[in-house]
């Protein structure tokens, strides 16, 4: 039975209902033919957004809308300009390096996506390359977004599987990093082949007028990541610092905020948090029809029958967070598997700090993948290109990506190294 309704919840995502209505009534239909009171389900939703951790969910998307509106793009440019920009692909290389920067202020691949593809997929056409490379990668470089602090998605991993969230974004930091660096080893070979042009390197005088120009912004991460670190405040109050940090820099420093604008972010920051509440008060119920169901242990069974190799469980799980990456979004997969395989990785010594790392890294990748592919769809728009050109393009891009999904898996030092070196 349970599996029947996993299937169904599935195929009902799939074909575009939204996942919280999915959850809901197959936990509905699930608690109906198992003869379980209804009452559960009324409990379950509020039990599911009655958290002083949540918090820092709107508050961090927050943060992503303000530093998308607040003219901090042109900022980040020029500081990654000033570290990479002489390197082959000097345009495409900053790109990658600005994505993971823009990736430490609003945690959101879209928003990476949205504020850096608008700017830089003209200026590198501009300058020569080609436009379905440019979009590519763009599309490719945003998936650093939901992997480096602050990250909502892993923030949403830590409610629904109940692991602390502070670990959980400090251990993003290094695999992420991998992320940017194998997709610029890519970049550097390709530029080669392709004679991409590069700057030159940054003087002494342009690299200070830069850096001093995007420094408060640059900042954020860090005030984020030492206030986590140093045990100063929690992960929630941190979203909450820094949003009024956020808002003190745009309003007045860099003043490209106003209230007319600010009003805007709050309107849209309030629909996105409704939305993903909601869908975390649904994922409590489908949480529960996991627990009473024993779906867990029956997995458990059936891999440690194939083997009990870790490195081996790893690698199916990659596997199947990668098919799955294909037709939900990073969020929704979460939502529907953290709960289901996070026992099951921990019942064979994998750390599920560690786990939670590699499963968003994987899902994510999916947001740049078809059918799906929300990143691809969004640099299709701002480069006015056809879909399928843009993913023959892709298609050599995912080796390093995958590449740098296993090195994650197989190395948990990677994801481990700053949580043991900072938190414990």
């Amino acid at each position: 039975m349970i599996f029947i309704t996993l299937i169904a919840m599935v195929v009902l995502i799939v074909l575009g209902m939204p996942v919280a209505f999915a959850l809901g009534l197959t936990s509905v239909i699930y608690f109906i033919l198992e003869g379980v009171d209804l009452a559960m389900v009324a409990q379950s939703l509020v039990r599911g957004v009655d958290s002083f951790t949540l918090l820092a969910v709107p508050f961090f998307l927050l943060l992503g809308e303000l530093m998308n509106s607040g003219g901090i793009t042109n900022k980040i440019i020029d500081v990654a300009r000033v570290f990479v920009g002489h390197l082959k692909g000097g345009l495409a290389q900053i790109n990658i390096f600005a994505s993971t920067i823009f990736a430490g202020l609003s945690g959101s691949a879209t928003a990476d996506t949205v504020a850096l593809g608008s700017v830089l997929i003209p200026a590198m056409e501009k300058e020569g390359y080609d436009k379905k490379f440019s979009a590519a990668i763009t599309a490719a470089s945003s998936i650093v977004g939901p992997i480096i602090p602050p990250s909502i998605t892993l923030i949403i991993f830590g409610i629904v599987t109940q692991q602390p969230i502070g670990p959980l974004l400090i251990a993003g930091i290094i695999p992420g990093i991998l992320v940017s660096v194998s997709l610029m080893i890519y970049t550097y070979i390709l530029a080669g082949k392709r004679e991409y042009p590069k700057y030159e390197r940054a003087t002494f005088k342009q690299a200070k007028s830069a850096i001093s120009s995007g420094f408060l912004a640059l900042l954020l991460p860090i005030i984020i990541v030492a206030g986590i670190v140093s045990g100063i405040f929690t992960p929630t109050e941190a979203a909450a610092i820094a949003v009024l940090y956020g808002l003190v820099i745009t309003f007045f420093y860099y003043k490209n905020v106003n209230v007319r604008s600010l009003f805007v972010i709050l309107k849209k920051t309030s629909f996105d948090s409704v939305n993903v509440l909601f869908t975390l008060a649904a994922a409590t119920i489908f949480a529960w029809v996991v627990t009473i169901s024993g779906i867990s242990q029956v997995l458990a069974d059936f891999l440690l029958g194939i083997s009990t190799n870790p490195y081996i469980i790893l690698s199916i799980m990659v596997i199947f967070l990668l098919i799955i990456g294909l037709f939900m979004l990073p969020s929704e997969g979460i939502i529907v598997f953290a709960p289901i395989l996070t026992p099951i990785v921990m019942q064979i010594g994998i750390d599920p700090i560690h786990f939670g790392v590699l499963m968003v890294l994987t899902l994510t990748i999916g947001g740049a993948t078809p059918p799906v592919g929300i990143l691809l769809y969004i640099v299709a728009d701002i480069a006015k290109l056809r879909y399928t050109t843009l993913v023959r393009e892709m298609l050599p891009m995912y080796i390093p990506l995958i590449v740098a999904a296993f090195i994650t898996a197989f190395f948990p030092s990677l994801s481990l190294i700053f949580v043991d070196l900072f938190m414990d």
